[in-house]
């Protein structure tokens, strides 16, 4: 018989020759299997678990109140339910823009109270340096246009265009100087300017001359001119309509319409008197 095989008791002897091992308890080692199963199986749970919580990103309540436990519910154990969020927040309160504040109105009342003055309409915009108001043109709508800075000189048609002469004597000069002054086509409170045979005056490529009312937008606006004031006592200067900025000068005694200057000859160039007529 082998050495390594245990000796059978003398009371209870197998037909092999083979005792069974009576120094441990039976069961043992299946015991410590099951245990060990058992404890892995927890830890893998535990850690799908965590795994799980963090992927979902979802932080956790920071507190919760115990709830009754439903039908689903494992006996014995206390479900916590997670705080939903409020359907039922005010605007500005969840992250996105404020609502605009409410500002207070500027504009002016409808209607004046007791012992308020009336509203004035306000100056339309003229040049910087012009401190005084025009002077109202003559009673009579016969007048002539007399040159600032050269005040022995007038507007007059002479071959279809607008100069600066000296007016002599004669009839025929003195009626080519007199005008009559009508509102204007475009701006009934601006001025347009019609001859002695029923035309008017207008400016073309910015030179002022004579001509024949077409009935068109541009003809209307091209003959209108709004008076401005002046630094000269007195004086006007007479800004385009269509052309805003642009003033009628005289340039070697021609009438032009070139845009303002700060600069002391245009000023005494595009500032006019309205005198008298002179025919």
């Amino acid at each position: 018989m082998p050495k390594d095989k245990s000796r059978p008791p003398l009371d209870r002897p197998w037909e092999s020759g083979w005792a069974p091992d009576t120094s441990r308890a039976p069961g043992t080692r299946r015991l410590w299997l099951a245990g060990a199963l058992a404890l892995a199986t927890i830890t893998a749970c535990v850690t799908a678990i965590t795994v799980l919580e963090n992927e979902s990103g979802e932080p956790a309540p920071e507190a919760a109140e115990p709830t009754t436990l439903g039908s689903s519910a494992p006996g014995g154990l206390i479900s916590f339910a997670t705080p939903s969020k409020s359907t039922g927040e005010s605007p500005g309160t969840d992250g996105g823009p404020p609502s605009p504040t409410p500002t207070p109105s500027t504009s002016a009342p409808t209607s004046a109270g007791p012992g308020s003055e009336p509203q004035k309409k306000a100056p339309k915009p003229s040049p910087s340096h012009v401190t005084s108001k025009p002077p109202k043109p003559p009673a009579s709508h016969g007048m002539s246009i007399r040159s600032v800075n050269y005040p022995e000189r007038y507007w007059r048609v002479r071959d279809g265009y607008v100069r600066l002469d000296q007016i002599g004597s004669g009839p025929e000069q003195r009626g080519d100087a007199t005008f009559e002054r009508v509102s204007g086509l475009a701006d009934s409170s601006c001025y347009s300017f019609t001859t002695a045979d029923g035309r008017y005056l207008r400016h073309r490529s910015f030179v002022l001359v004579k001509d024949a009312d077409d009935g068109s937008a541009l003809f209307r606006k091209d003959a209108t001119f709004c008076p401005r004031p002046a630094a000269s006592s007195g004086a006007v200067m007479l800004e385009s309509v269509n052309y805003p900025g642009r003033f009628l000068r005289h340039r070697d005694f021609q009438l032009r319409l070139e845009p303002y200057q700060h600069d002391g000859l245009y000023r005494a160039d595009s500032e006019f008197r309205l005198v008298a007529g002179l025919d």
